[in-house]
């Protein structure tokens, strides 16, 4: 088994279902003793900011900010530099415990030994 899960999610609110299925593995791989890493780009870069999880709902899904919470407990949220900049995101207006960070970074972490990476 992967001793690290490094999670992209590439979706937002405009794309729910796909969305909540990246924070729902991460989330249940954080509560497995997983180590994750979330990796938020494009429109799911928002949930990085306090209160716009509570904003996100989908019918039969977890509440956003529950898995959140899940996964900082047992991992790392970063934001893509690109993505934050395209939005205006700033380090400072990040919850608790996110990071920006870009492309080096993304990389070294999948390529590591031991580590699984998926896409959603």
């Amino acid at each position: 088994m992967a001793k690290k899960l490094v999670i992209k999610v590439t979706a937002g609110a405009e794309a729910p279902e796909r969305c909540s299925q990246a924070f729902t593995v991460a989330a249940v791989a954080a509560a497995s003793g997983v180590e994750v890493s979330l990796w938020l780009t494009g429109e799911s870069s928002w949930f990085a900011l306090p209160g716009r999880a509570e904003e996100f709902e989908l019918p039969h899904a977890a509440p956003l900010p529950d898995l959140i919470e899940g996964i900082r407990a047992g991992g790392t949220i970063t934001v893509c530099t690109q993505c934050a900049a395209r939005r205006g995101i700033e380090e400072k207006d990040l919850i608790e415990g996110a990071r920006i960070a870009g492309a080096q970074v993304f990389v070294s972490e999948i390529m590591a030994d031991g580590v699984q990476a998926l896409v959603y």
